[in-house]
């Protein structure tokens, strides 16, 4: 029964969730230093998007990317390891939580600046075109990229070139802080893409089947026209905007916050899957026991991993 799909997806959910509570915890102990953002709440978007995706398949995003790096099959150990700064984090301890990176998975990094990395995407899918192969480039980033000029200028190159990118908007309502009556008027993420003359689809977020069932469509469909697509998935994160921010931030209420946990995709999932007989107390606790034994070794290795050394200051992180 383990090895039904569903279950991997509820699983990988629920690592995730747990890993950024973690993180969290940590962060508040001092283990965690620098920029911090949890991804709680929006675990059906990385775990859905993902597992269409072949192994030779390039997966990048912005800074908010704990979650995407983990449902691309990097071990969790080692990303905590970089969270902590430590010499055996992904990223050898130069990146911290922004700047994951997993060259092995085709994980190409989390990126600060808002924006910045689309332009990267559009970078190797026209490395994809030019090489000829049939490989596709899913690029996560949220609502508050859309008014940035690289936005559109990487969407423009992409719709002009047919380059393999699936830009997937997580659209969680709350671009960098931004209220979210402000949000509607100014991130008008459909407008974009038509803008582009780009194949547009809007979705749910919070329904893990849902997200995944809209992406393998798009693979598919990027694979075979070689052009790229615009997709945008309606979502909402439970934490601040980082953990600078307090848990429902100055710009929402608890009471928002609170309705908006009734769609916890954790929550919709496991109830799918006990319809469904998948999800049953035996399975539900071997799988709750498997996660948090995986990230209580991911703790303890990464408080015993040492710091990076001086002399790594002049090294390649991915050599």
């Amino acid at each position: 029964m383990m090895d039904h799909e569903w279950l991997k997806l509820y699983r990988d959910m629920l690592l995730i969730r747990r890993f950024e509570e973690k993180a969290a915890e940590m962060y508040a102990l001092g283990k965690i230093a620098g920029f911090c953002h949890l991804y709680i709440g929006q675990e059906a978007v990385a775990v859905g998007a993902i597992s269409p995706l072949r192994q030779e398949d390039y997966v990048i995003s912005a800074y908010r990317e704990h979650g995407h790096c983990l449902a691309r099959g990097s071990e969790p150990k080692r990303v905590m390891a970089e969270l902590f700064g430590k010499a055996t984090g992904v990223s050898k301890g130069k990146g911290g939580s922004m700047h994951l990176f997993d060259i092995q998975r085709n994980f190409m990094g989390g990126y600060a600046i808002v924006g910045g990395h689309l332009a990267l995407a559009a970078g190797l899918g026209f490395a994809i075109k030019y090489k000829k192969t049939d490989q596709v480039v899913l690029c996560f980033f949220g609502e508050g990229a859309v008014p940035t000029g690289i936005c559109h200028e990487s969407l423009n190159m992409a719709a002009l070139w047919k380059l393999p990118v699936i830009f997937l908007c997580e659209n969680n309502r709350y671009g960098m802080g931004t209220p979210v009556e402000r949000a509607s008027a100014i991130y008008n993420v459909a407008q974009t893409a038509l803008a582009y003359d780009m194949d547009h689809e809007t979705f749910d977020g919070m329904d893990v089947l849902e997200v995944q069932a809209h992406v393998r469509a798009a693979v598919s469909k990027v694979r075979a026209q070689k052009a790229p697509v615009f997709l945008e998935v309606r979502t909402y994160r439970f934490m601040g905007h980082s953990m600078a921010d307090p848990a429902h931030g100055h710009y929402r209420t608890k009471e928002e916050l609170d309705e908006q946990k009734k769609r916890d995709p954790l929550l919709l999932f496991s109830a799918r899957l006990r319809r469904e007989g998948l999800l049953t107390d035996t399975v539900h606790r071997q799988i709750a026991k498997e996660v948090e034994v995986i990230i209580q070794e991911a703790v303890d290795f990464a408080e015993a991993s040492p710091e990076p050394p001086p002399e790594a200051l002049f090294e390649d992180v991915h050599a």
